[in-house]
C-alpha cells in the first residue's frame, strides 16, 4: 500500500475528485480528513469507512478560521499530517462581460486564496513529517475557453503558487508542492451542470473527437491514481511541477481537420 500509515487532509471530498481521491487514499493505507460543506454527505461518505481511517469536518474553506481547524482536526484526529490536497474549488462560467469584481473575489478566495491559507496552516506539520501538498488545477491554467474567464484566472494563479512554493519550501523546508491540471472530468457536478444546459442525460457519449479522442472523458478514479503517485513516496523528490491528465496536448495541439 503507497500511503500506508500516511494522514492526508482532502478539501472538497465530499463528492467528485476529491471524493475518488479520498477512497483511493484509504485503499493504499492512508487515513483521510474528510471536507466539504454539506454535512449530509459527509456523513454518507464516512459510513463507508473503518472509523479509525477517516473523520470530517464540513467548512467553508474561505471561513477566517478554516485552515487552522482543518489541520488541527487532522492533528488531534491522526497525531499528524502527511500531505495535504487543495481540491475544493467553485467550477461556473463566466465571461468578461458577465464577471463583476464581486464574482471574482469569491472565485480567488475559494480557488487560490484558501488553498494558501491552508498550506500556511499546514506548513510547520508538513514540515515535522517531510510532506506534501498536491493541488488540484485545470487545464484551463493555461490560458481557459472564453466563458471560463474568472475560473481560469484563479486557477492559473493556483499554478504559479504550485510552482513558487513547489521550489521554496523544499529547498528550504523539504515539503513537496505540485499541481494536477485535469481535463474534462465525468464527476456528478458536471452531469447536473449540463443538465441544466438542456443536454440530454447521455451527452458525454456522443462528444467530438476534438473533446475527447479516446471516445470518453476521465473518470474520477483515473485522477486519484495520479494524486496517490504525487503523495507516494514513489514520487520522490518530484516538486514544483505540473501533471496534464488530459488526452490530448495542451500545448502545440495540432489543430482538427
Amino acid at each position: 500500500m503507497r500511503l500506508k500509515d500516511k494522514a492526508i487532509l482532502i478539501t472538497g471530498s465530499y463528492t467528485g475528485i476529491g471524493r475518488a481521491i479520498a477512497k483511493q487514499s484509504i485503499k493504499e493505507g492512508a487515513k483521510v480528513v474528510l471536507n466539504g460543506l454539506r454535512e449530509e454527505l459527509g456523513q454518507e461518505l464516512l459510513r463507508e469507512f473503518d472509523k479509525d481511517k477517516a473523520t470530517h469536518l464540513t467548512i467553508d474553506i474561505t471561513e477566517e478560521d478554516a485552515p487552522e481547524k482543518l489541520v488541527k482536526k487532522a492533528i488531534s484526529t491522526f497525531g499528524k499530517l502527511d500531505a495535504v490536497v487543495n481540491n475544493a474549488a467553485i467550477v461556473a462560467s463566466s465571461n468578461l462581460d458577465t464577471t463583476t469584481v464581486p464574482y471574482l473575489e469569491r472565485m480567488l478566495a475559494v480557488n487560490t486564496i484558501a488553498p494558501f491559507a491552508i498550506i500556511q496552516a499546514a506548513l510547520p506539520f508538513l514540515e515535522q513529517s517531510k510532506g506534501n501538498v498536491v493541488n488540484i488545477g485545470s487545464i484551463n491554467s493555461w490560458s481557459g475557453e472564453p466563458n471560463l474567464l474568472a475560473y481560469s484566472i484563479s486557477k492559473g494563479a493556483l499554478m504559479t503558487l504550485s510552482r513558487n512554493l513547489g521550489d521554496t519550501l523544499f529547498r528550504e523546508n523539504g515539503v513537496r508542492i505540485n499541481q494536477i491540471n485535469p481535463g474534462w472530468i465525468l464527476t456528478e457536478h458536471e452531469f447536473i451542470n449540463q443538465r441544466e444546459q438542456g443536454k440530454p442525460d447521455d451527452w458525454h457519449k456522443t462528444l467530438p473527437d476534438v473533446f475527447a479522442p479516446a471516445k470518453r472523458l476521465f473518470k474520477p478514479e483515473e485522477l486519484a491514481m495520479a494524486a496517490i503517485y504525487l503523495m507516494s513516496d514513489e514520487s520522490g523528490p518530484i516538486s514544483g511541477q505540473v501533471i496534464e491528465v488530459e488526452q490530448f496536448p495542451i500545448i502545440g495541439r495540432n489543430p482538427p481537420k
